[in-house]
């Protein structure tokens, strides 16, 4: 009888899966036709897909191919990014509020990239500064919080430290670069898909592609890790080794997020906890954090571009305010 409500249970579990990943893509595949097709240019589906295939006329080639495509593919790829990157860092310190944002890896890697770009080369991508600041806030955090004496509390401390940190440092080179560096720089602080271009899409999607590999042939580390450091170890799992891949991965996903698109809060801390939510999952799934991210960021970016058109928010402020109302949400629950 135990047998068999057990895989009552699991096939329940399992439809409910199922269930949550087709609404997710059903939502974004929504969020795709609308930000494709809606704007100052409106264009009927039908249109959208000819444009897609090569014909339609060159208006609605140029404005549906080159520049809402790129900004629709960017979304998801980033989305899911760091969808991914904050399922790893939840997993491994056991905490829902352990993502990017808040132990300061998006900080670093604007950081980085800030740099790249004002000091440096002000034309080139940000992309390697960008993941440079990122593994650099990577060894910083590991040292401070192991200097201190390791847990996930001083851990997440040490992040938010260098997050102020980082602001700081942010604005000090704001005001050292020239006007029109410094302007392009500010809107790109804020996070925003506006800029984005086809020749983004091929280093972004490069970069995803490799990193979700190492991912996946550490998945069972990382469910390892969800049981405890001690439950790893007794599973064969070298944990100081696969920390620190994991953390690695992690922190490269979010500087290559950062590099396009600048430090967007809200996705990695809240999408790993909605999938898990959704799908009913005891551990936090990766690919329903990839999908959830993916989905929600181009769901923000699509309302950023139209709820006060002509006018653009750049979507990392509407993140933000979401994100904020989150964690309120997040701290009465607690308290109940």
């Amino acid at each position: 009888m135990t047998g068999r409500r057990l895989a009552g249970r699991r096939l329940v579990g399992r439809g409910r899966a199922v269930t949550a990943v087709v609404a997710t893509l059903a939502v974004a595949a929504i969020a795709v036709v609308a930000g494709l097709g809606t704007g100052s240019f409106q264009a009927s589906p039908a249109e959208v897909a000819s444009a897609l295939l090569g014909g339609g006329d060159a208006r609605t080639s140029v404005v549906v191919v080159g520049l809402r495509v790129p900004r629709v593919i960017a979304a998801l790829a980033i989305g899911a990014a760091l969808g991914l990157a904050g399922a790893v860092f939840q997993t491994l310190a056991r905490n829902p509020l352990a993502s990017p944002d808040i132990v300061g890896f998006s900080a670093g890697s604007a950081t980085g990239a800030l740099i790249s770009l004002t000091l440096i080369a002000p034309t080139a991508s940000p992309a390697a500064g960008a993941w440079m600041g990122g593994l650099l806030t990577v060894v910083v955090v590991m040292l401070i919080a192991r200097s201190v004496g390791v847990s996930r509390e001083r851990t997440i401390l040490a992040g938010i430290a260098l997050s102020i940190l980082f602001a700081a440092v942010n604005d000090y080179l704001l005001t050292r670069a020239p006007l029109e560096i410094a302007r392009n720089a500010d809107q790109w602080l804020h996070g925003s898909l506006a800029a984005t271009a086809m020749s983004d899409l091929g280093p972004l999607l490069t970069s995803l592609g490799i990193l979700s590999v190492v991912l996946l042939l550490a998945h069972r580390d990382l469910r390892a890790f969800e049981l405890g450091d001690d439950v790893a170890r007794s599973l064969g799992v070298r944990t100081g080794r696969s920390r620190l891949l994991l953390v690695v991965v992690a922190a490269l996903l979010t500087g290559t997020a950062t590099a396009i698109a600048g430090p967007i809060g809200f996705i990695a801390l809240a999408a790993p906890q909605l999938a898990r939510r959704a799908m009913g999952s005891s551990g936090i799934p990766l690919v329903g954090s990839a999908l959830t991210g993916a989905t929600v960021l181009l769901v923000a970016d699509v309302i950023a571009q139209r709820a006060l058109a002509p006018l653009q928010i750049p979507v990392g402020l509407l993140t933000g305010v979401v994100g904020g109302a989150y964690l309120f949400w997040i701290v009465a629950r607690t308290r109940r």
